[in-house]
């Protein structure tokens, strides 16, 4: 009985207005020669991401969908973003004075 593993992408979406690429990777084992097991792993591509460690197939879907265009409006995206995450600067409490007539 031969035991054996292997992996393929099996399905790449485009999803989402910044044109995110997902990729879903079948790990499937086999027994001389017969599917027993199918897991499946997913990994998002950003448009701001380094693809050179992606297959030449998900390079060049990213090469088509991410441009300049969506790569510009990706980085505003994240910038607003980031700019909603940082707390605005709080004016100093105004020293209080006592009340007069106080005990």
């Amino acid at each position: 009985m031969a035991l054996t593993e292997e992996t393929q992408q099996d399905k790449i979406e485009i999803v989402g207005d910044y044109k995110h690429v997902q990729v879903r990777t079948a790990t499937v084992i086999k027994r001389d020669g017969v599917e027993i097991s199918r897991g499946f792993s997913r990994h998002v591509v950003a448009p701001d991401a380094d693809i050179t460690g992606e297959s030449a197939e998900v390079q060049a879907i990213c090469a088509a969908v991410h441009t300049q265009a969506v790569k510009d409006a990706y980085a505003a995206h994240l910038a607003a973003q980031a700019a909603e995450m940082t707390p605005a600067e709080e004016e100093p409490a105004a020293e209080e004075t006592p009340a007069e007539g106080g005990e």
